[in-house]
């Protein structure tokens, strides 16, 4: 069991195709290894065994009889709950949806379903995806595999505690100011934000519609391009996703494992480096900054004087977005519904007492920070000025990418801290994402892969950005330096990890 679990995707895409394994050992190996160690970790807030396992067997049915198959059919992978499964309990982590069996598929459900991957249930998150470690969720922390003591990052952190823990080889997170490549930096696995549009939307439950994206979270950057090309491509369903077909991104990672950079620009973020950032942090990304220059890449400084301003105005749109899309959970069409306890039951008060009982405090604030910057007279002043100060980034953006390829920084400005210790400061859990959240804001792609540990044994990630639909950039030069950090550690930086020996 431990040698299938171990495996990469693509490494057990490689052994079913050749019938050497088959999708029911490898999925009820994952199962088995949930059952396992998720008592600690707490990846998961569902786990659908019986109907992986009935695809799992479809899977090798249809192998056996010679029939063409996707590369990744019977590779199990995991869900993060905020993406809409049908009949499967799908919560967004928050109370006010507990229970919800969803009448329909997400378009990426539709296409991991197709491809005939074998769905190993739903992971935990922040509540409405709204934090940065995982403690925000209704339904208890997700722990981070390396120290069960520490955040495993946030929003997503129960996708990529799953894939850190080798509870699964693949899942999907969704990221509106970086909750999939931040999780991945904190528990060194690949996390990948996709250009805007890039991926389908239909059948996330919004949080940020101009912001949120879903995509890979996995242990090696071959594996996410894998993935990213499955769910990725046009959706008609979806009125922001981009008519024109995916790059080529499976090719641009297996290009870029050849360790061969010659010509590629590459550009340091100074706004994003330097003061703020732990010192670990630092040396990690300054020692693959050499490798990527020994590999043949041209490494500039560039400046985005308005990231500066990034965190302040992210924190003006997307609440105000949030406040808008949860006004919908009201008590009144679906999900909990909670009657005042004494007094007239009236519409109004419905409301008032279901969206008190079912909402946490991060959601209740960021809905009040919305609402707010919403209103009348303040619009202009807090939302009109934050999407001002947005069109200076993407102009900032499309300048730095006249100079660079791709532009890089420390995804995370720390590793992972310990739970409770900036519970009781929302900016100071803010900043988590003040390397990540200029992405979003001008919706280009980003990457998120594990570059070494900092001095405290923890890991640290290496943030790759590039132009909107350019995403096999991300693939090419992050499959680069993975190689080349490779050859230097002697294999994958997860089995460096003290922790996972004690919850294996």
């Amino acid at each position: 069991m431990t040698d299938l679990i171990s495996r990469s995707a693509s490494e057990l895409a490689g052994m079913l195709a050749s019938r050497e394994i088959s999708s029911v050992e490898v999925t009820q190996a994952h199962l088995d290894r949930i059952a396992a160690v998720d008592g600690a970790v707490h990846a998961f807030l569902h786990v659908s065994g019986e109907s992986a396992l009935a695809t799992a067997r479809r899977i090798d049915e249809q192998r056996a009889a010679g029939e063409p198959l996707h590369e990744l059919a019977g590779v199990p992978i995991a869900l993060k709950d905020i993406v809409v499964t049908k009949g499967v309990p799908t919560t967004a982590g928050s109370k006010i949806l507990e229970g919800w069996l969803p009448p329909y598929d997400a378009t990426i459900v539709e296409r991991i379903k197709d491809a005939g991957l074998p769905i190993l249930g739903k992971t935990n998150m922040d509540e409405f995806a709204m934090g940065s470690s995982t403690e925000h969720s209704a339904f208890g922390n997700t722990k981070n595999p390396w120290d069960l003591d520490r955040i495993p990052g946030g929003s997503g952190g129960g996708s990529a505690a799953a894939v850190a823990a080798f509870e699964a080889p693949l899942a999907i997170g969704t990221d509106t100011g970086g909750s999939i490549r931040q999780p991945g930096a904190v528990t060194g696995t690949v996390g990948v934000k996709p250009t805007y549009g890039g991926v389908s939307r239909y059948g996330l439950i919004a949080m940020a519609s101009s912001l949120d994206q879903a995509g890979p979270v996995t242990r090696t950057v071959l594996d996410s391009a894998l993935l990213h090309e499955l769910v990725g491509g046009h959706d008609p369903r979806d009125s922001t996703s981009i008519d024109e077909p995916v790059p080529s991104l499976v090719d641009a990672a297996r290009k870029g494992a050849s360790m061969d950079l010659t010509g590629v620009r590459v550009g340091v973020v100074s706004e994003l480096t330097g003061e703020g950032y732990q010192e670990g942090v630092s040396a990690r990304f300054n020692e693959s900054l050499d490798l990527l220059r020994a590999a043949g890449a041209e490494i500039i400084e560039v400046s985005c004087p308005s990231f500066r301003s990034a965190l302040a105005a992210y924190y003006l749109i997307m609440p105000a977005e949030a406040s808008s899309n949860l006004a919908k959970f009201d008590g009144m069409r679906f999900g909990l519904r909670v009657e005042p306890a004494e007094g007239p039951v009236t519409a109004e008060r419905v409301m008032a007492a279901t969206r008190g009982a079912g909402f946490g405090d991060e959601v209740k604030r960021r809905i009040i920070l919305g609402t707010y910057a919403l209103s009348a007279g303040y619009y202009d002043a807090y939302y009109g000025s934050a999407q001002k100060v947005r069109t200076l980034i993407q102009r900032d953006f499309e300048a730095a990418f006249g100079h660079a390829d791709v532009l890089v920084s420390p995804t995370a400005p720390t590793t992972a801290f310990k739970f409770g210790e900036k519970l009781d400061d929302p900016l100071a859990m803010y900043l988590n994402d003040v390397a990540t959240i200029p992405a979003n804001l001008a919706g280009v792609p980003g990457m998120s892969l594990p570059n070494g540990l900092s001095d405290d044994g923890l890991p640290v990630g290496f943030q790759i950005l590039a132009p909107a639909r350019a995403d096999d950039r991300l693939y090419l030069v992050g499959a680069a330096l993975e190689a080349a950090l490779e050859k230097t550690w002697g294999g994958p930086l997860l089995a460096q990890a003290p922790e996972l020996e004690t919850v294996r």
